[in-house]
């Protein structure tokens, strides 16, 4: 497994020569960097650790500089775990750049998926509506009955996983065999087909699918300077 830490700078369109428009998500992961390596001897697993976007040190405690100063960098906002299948060989301090994808690769997106509040079933669970009639119930968006399942020797009980009003969003949430369209490392972007959690500028994890479907060839993408040169 390979993966990379980075930013979802929002969503625009790319087109490719046939004139199929596909919609994207700009992905900008500047170069990671290693900051640990762990191994079955020591940690009873294997994983690197990857460190992204420097963080100015008079906002780092010690124990982050001390960390960051193994690996001869700079203190790191976030930091990531992933597991060392194909980026074992590399040493502490190495940079992880865009380049370990290429465009036709599928991966799985994990992010913050933006956070909406306190809903109810209606908007959290999407859950029916009440009877509008004349005269009928008043509980058109109220919850319903909860605790009378129906079982004899659970009446009065409210089993676990009942939909209920609640916080919606703010949570861990995974976009799986999603395509790469698009690798820059020179500008270390990356496009996404489809769309990505959490809101623009949030940071995301990119890495190489679990169970991903058969891969599927890589767009032609329209190149525009191309164009301009001729």
């Amino acid at each position: 497994m390979k993966g990379i830490l980075g930013r979802k700078l929002g969503m625009t369109q790319v087109f490719t020569e046939d004139g199929v428009l596909i919609p994207v998500t700009v992905v900008e992961a500047t170069p990671n960097i290693v900051l640990q390596k762990k191994n079955n001897e020591n940690d009873g697993y294997e994983a690197i650790q990857l460190g992204f976007e420097d963080v100015k040190e008079r906002r780092a405690t010690k124990a982050c500089k001390g960390h960051a100063a193994k690996a001869n960098t700079a203190p790191k906002r976030f930091v990531k775990e992933i597991k060392a299948d194909e980026l074992h060989d590399l040493e502490l301090g190495a940079e992880v750049k865009v380049d370990i994808f290429q465009a036709g690769d599928i991966v799985d997106v994990i992010g913050t998926s933006k956070g909406k509040g306190y809903n109810g079933t209606i908007v959290r669970n999407n859950a029916h509506q009440g009877p509008k009639t004349h005269g009928g119930s008043k509980n058109i968006r109220h919850i319903g009955s909860l605790a009378t399942n129906g079982i004899t020797s659970r009446q009065g009980k409210i089993l676990k996983g009942t939909i209920m009003a609640g916080q919606e969003g703010g949570y861990r949430t995974t976009n799986k065999n999603l395509q790469v369209v698009k690798v820059d490392a020179d500008k270390n972007y990356l496009l996404i087909k489809g769309n990505v959690p959490g809101p623009k500028r949030g940071m995301v994890l990119v890495r190489s699918a679990k169970c991903a479907k058969k891969a599927k060839p890589a767009p032609t993408l329209i190149d525009y300077n191309r164009s301009e040169e001729e």
